[in-house]
Parts: C-alpha cells; structure tokens; sequence
C-alpha cells in the first residue's frame, strides 16, 4: 500500500477485484473501499478510499479482501411508507 497526495491509497492486486469491495487486515478491521482500478491488466493496481483514521499504520502490509457482501454490492430494500 502507499499513501497518495489526495489521500487515496494505492494497493497492489493479486487476483482481480471489483470497485466498491473492502479491504481489511489480518483481523478483520475495514481498512479501505476500492474506488477504482487502475495499471495494467497484468499487474492491477487499485485506488481506494481510507476508511480509518490512521491509515499510516497499514503502509507496506497485506490487506485482504472481506467476504462478507460490501453495502455497495447488496441489492436496496424499499419500503413504502403506509
């Protein structure tokens, strides 16, 4: 991971991911959302937005994907109001 200048983080892939999933460290801690993917298809790379305050912390470490379904992934409920 490295820290950009508008505060974006940029992450080097392993496996090809959609924009709009998180990433968390090895404890299950969100970390941050993909925004979008960026570099070639052979070697992706990802610009993603920090979701915690001290993102410092996590430069140069491995972040993994979370399996559960980001909010951005699952289908909107709507209720209409009686």
């Amino acid at each position: 991971m490295h820290l950009a200048g508008s505060g974006r983080v940029i992450v080097q892939l392993s496996k090809e991911l959609v924009e709009g999933q998180i990433l968390c460290d090895e404890t299950g801690t969100r970390v941050a959302k993909i925004n979008e993917l960026i570099g070639p298809v052979s070697r992706p790379y990802a610009s993603a937005t920090p979701l915690t305050n001290n993102i410092k912390k996590y430069i140069g470490k491995n972040v993994f994907v979370s399996e559960s379904p980001s909010p951005a992934n699952k289908p909107k409920k709507f209720r209409r109001k009686k």
